[in-house]
């Protein structure tokens, strides 16, 4: 699942929280990182921000289909 221009990062990463199964991101090299860790979190979203005050993009792995729904839920909607 890809995700783009996500300017909300704080509502973001509470609907990740939510989430009830692994939320994990997939980076441009393929690695793999958790994303309801807060180490990787941080971590993370450091290295996507580049200077800007969004993520531009995201490639996640979900393992719960109604997770799906939670994320795709906030990017249209918001919280």
């Amino acid at each position: 699942m890809k995700l783009q221009n996500i300017t909300d990062i704080d509502g973001f990463f509470k609907v990740v929280n939510e989430c009830k199964g692994s939320v994990e991101l997939v980076t441009p090299d393929g690695d793999v990182l958790n994303l309801k860790s807060k180490l990787c979190q941080f971590v993370s979203m450091a290295k996507l921000f580049n200077n800007d005050t969004y993520i531009k993009e995201l490639d996640l792995k979900l393992s719960e289909p109604s997770d799906f729904q939670k994320i795709m839920a906030f990017v249209m909607y918001g919280d």
